[in-house]
């Protein structure tokens, strides 16, 4: 570990070269926004992808950056090629004392950090500089950029992803990430030659209050229960996601479902005089999933469009919600766009790796489907509801989340789906858990307990029969076997090719 006291001094900023980047087939100039915070020092708490861009865009706003993270393993940013030219940045790993993040300009919170951490809570209270990396980027991120942000508990990145690539092919420079891949920071660390940015925003990302995020469309998917060991309440984890129309007025959209008490409740206290459209009502989008026909209504336009998402190659009936709702955004964000252009493009649609994902059919007419971004009841749920249409083996386990103020785990919810397929299998830590509320709630097809996911493989490949479909669902967590939902994943897919 690194010891560095609480008085340390940087050096001066080394400045970036006037080399091109491409990113996402984007072509950027290098940018070095105003000098805004040179002569100030910044700590940024927490050193994933996010934590190390907004190291980065604080190094090229020309502030001294401290580092930290409780992972002593990791390896000091100073030894990181990425910031090889820079002299006034340090690494902190391990312990760090309050009066370090006291004496900054700026603390900026990586997503990954709960505020109890580090006393951040207690230090943001005091009125102290504590900001997050959404907000962070969004200070110095082109005004002229059109921003499009979505949330929600399930389907937000099949949902980002949909509309940027509906963006690309109608050949708008786009640029896609937030919580989805590439950080924010990125965005404002280079000189985008883009015209718009599709956003995914977690609730973590929100959880301290942004003063100048501001999207020109913003969308609240859907509320299910996930995260409340963070964010305790349903009606709190409402507020959070809530925040994202905090700064949104006049012409800027906000999408909301219909018929959520925790969210309706949570939008009356962020909205502030901006348009609102719903998800199942005028204004807003309606949805024919028989005609595979999408109905939209902008209530800035009062116009009606159609959007014919019957192409669609993107497996399971959700993904047609999930196009329609990218549909609405892409059109709310008031560039031109007409609904028969995205209609055509609904056939070139891709979903995300690990969101019902076909990733092997074998020799004996089997195909094997991973959907192991399905980390909670809600989410499993709609994966099951889209594949009414043929014959499963479910594999359902890891770790369950909790639930606020219920008895139930929430897995009674997918008996009804379930009755349609061949049989469950469920797995892990939760696995007998899983098995029993199955069971309680009336289950009669058949429900096998095994230990591990490489078990429940074995066991799906012993019973499916040709034509049937083994789905990789967990409604849970992965970190009872895996480092998260893609290592999971790639693991269940490795396995399913393995004959």
């Amino acid at each position: 570990m690194m010891a560095i006291s609480a008085n340390y001094c940087f050096g001066t900023l080394a400045r970036k070269s006037n080399s091109k980047f491409v990113h996402h087939g984007i072509i950027r100039s290098s940018f070095s926004p105003k000098d805004d915070l040179r002569g100030q020092t910044v700590v940024v708490v927490g050193l994933g992808a996010s934590g190390r861009s907004a190291a980065r865009l604080a190094l090229t706003r020309g502030a001294s950056v401290l580092a930290i993270d409780k992972n002593e393993k990791l390896v000091p940013l100073e030894h990181d090629p990425l910031f090889e030219k820079y002299d006034n940045l340090r690494t902190m790993l391990g312990h760090c004392d309050r009066d370090i993040l006291e004496k900054a300009e700026r603390v900026v919170v990586s997503p990954g950090v709960p505020l109890q951490n580090y006393g951040l809570s207690s230090l943001l209270q005091s009125g102290r500089q504590v900001i997050s990396e959404i907000q962070f980027a969004s200070e110095v991120l082109p005004k002229s950029i059109k921003v499009l942000a979505v949330t929600g508990t399930n389907g937000k990145s099949t949902v980002t992803s949909f509309a940027g690539q509906m963006l690309t092919h109608l050949g708008f420079k786009t640029f896609i990430g937030g919580n989805l891949g590439t950080p924010l920071s990125e965005a404002s660390i280079l000189c985008l030659t883009s015209s718009v940015a599709v956003v995914e925003v977690s609730s973590y990302q929100m959880e301290i209050p942004s003063k100048c995020f501001c999207p020109s469309v913003a969308v609240v998917l859907n509320l299910a229960p996930d995260h409340l060991e963070r964010h305790k309440t349903m009606q709190d984890y409402a507020s959070i996601k809530c925040r994202v129309f905090s700064h949104m007025s006049h012409s800027k959209l906000a999408v909301l479902p219909i018929g959520n008490e925790h969210l309706n409740k949570a939008f009356r206290n962020y909205a502030h005089n901006c348009h609102v459209a719903w998800l199942g009502a005028h204004p807003g989008v309606k949805i024919d999933m028989e005609a595979k026909v999408a109905d939209l209504k902008l209530p800035s336009k009062g116009i009606d469009s159609r959007v014919q998402l019957g192409s669609m190659k993107a497996m399971g009936n959700h993904n047609y919600h999930n196009a329609a709702v990218a549909a609405l955004s892409v059109l709310g964000l008031d560039m031109g766009i007409e609904a028969d252009s995205i209609s055509e493009l609904a056939e070139t649609l891709k979903s995300l790796p690990h969101r019902m994902q076909i990733v092997h059919r074998d020799t004996y007419g089997v195909t094997w489907v991973d959907d192991s971004k399905a980390t909670n009841v809600e989410s499993t749920y709609t994966g099951l509801m889209g594949l009414k249409e043929q014959k499963a083996v479910v594999l359902l386990g890891g770790v369950a989340k909790v639930i606020e103020d219920t008895n139930s785990n929430g897995f009674r919810k997918l008996v009804g789906p379930l009755m349609h397929h061949r049989c469950v299998i469920t797995f892990g830590f939760s696995g007998s858990m899983i098995y029993e509320t199955l069971q309680a709630g009336g289950l009669t097809i058949p429900c096998i307990r095994v230990k591990t996911l490489e078990d429940a493989v074995s066991c799906a490949r012993s019973i499916a029969e040709n034509g049937d479909t083994i789905v990789l669902t967990p409604g849970c967590a992965s970190f009872d076997e895996f480092k998260n939902f893609e290592h999971r994943g790639k693991v269940f897919q490795k396995l399913a090719s393995t004959s």
